[in-house]
């Protein structure tokens, strides 16, 4: 018998969701019945994101203009959700990457920026949405964070350090709301196929005098599957956690990442 994991009569905001990784977590929760609201910085690009998923699930969503390093920015987009459908169920925290860079080629800005982006965005988002979860005793968090948690990537300095960081601050919030029947976990994803990949690859090649191509060939290559991995498999892993079919799963980091860490 196959399993269908029905989201239905579940409100879902997930973060920085106009294109890449979140988009397609936006899209499977749509697709498995969830009422999904999306957010993002760029007004254009969540208008076309707002436009696909419509076009591929035949579900509209809510979108707002967002920047997650903003806390208020957060509380106001979080606010409307709860406007519109009385609560949050589950929460995505999600954000674009830090850039990539050696210790020395780095700076204190860089470092200041990327606390911002990959950790304090995540305390905005949970400080706006635990209240709800905790009172309705019923919830999911789940942020998006990389397999550099595991396995550290060369030049990619402030993902390996801050990522890191954000995975303490959630096992610990995990056990702090685990009574009231909120799960908190990881998704560190490999090597995806996203816009920011290819950016990254072009940065590599600029480098080491190569060609994008040759460079996304190369990381997958390193992975055992020899392949990048689609931004849906990311988003299938995040549609699990946010299933009942995960009810006992909490303070976890599920690496989604063809097996390219060696960690056990």
């Amino acid at each position: 018998m196959a399993v269908v994991i029905d989201l239905s009569g579940k409100v879902a905001a997930v973060a920085a969701a106009s294109q890449g990784i979140g988009r397609a977590v936006a899209e499977a929760l749509a697709r498995a019945g969830a009422t999904v609201s999306i957010c993002a910085r760029s007004p254009e690009r969540l208008e076309q994101a707002r436009r696909h998923i419509y076009e591929v699930t035949g579900r509209d969503v809510h979108a707002f203009v967002a920047d997650v390093t903003r806390e208020e920015d957060v509380q106001a987009w979080v606010q409307e959700v709860v406007q519109r459908w009385g609560t949050v169920h589950i929460a995505v925290a999600n954000a674009g990457g830090p850039p990539a860079g050696t210790f020395q080629e780095l700076t204190l800005d860089q470092w200041d920026e990327t606390y911002r982006l990959t950790l304090r965005s995540i305390v905005h988002i949970a400080r706006a949405v635990l209240p709800l979860m905790q009172a309705q005793r019923w919830g999911r968090l789940i942020a998006i964070e990389s397999v550099s948690v595991r396995y550290p990537l060369d030049r990619l300095m402030l993902s390996n350090s801050l990522r890191l960081a954000a995975v303490g601050f959630l096992k610990t919030l995990a056990r702090e709301v685990a009574p009231a029947n909120v799960l908190v976990n990881v998704v560190a994803p490999g090597y995806t196929r996203t816009e920011r990949l290819v950016e990254l690859a072009v940065q590599a090649a600029r480098q080491r005098g190569t060609t994008p191509e040759a460079i996304l060939d190369g990381w997958a290559q390193a992975t055992p599957l020899r392949r990048l991995a689609e931004p849906v498999e990311i988003a299938n892993a995040v549609l699990f956690l946010a299933s009942d079919l995960a009810s006992y799963v909490t303070g976890q980091v599920l690496v989604v990442d063809g097996g390219l860490a060696p960690a056990v």
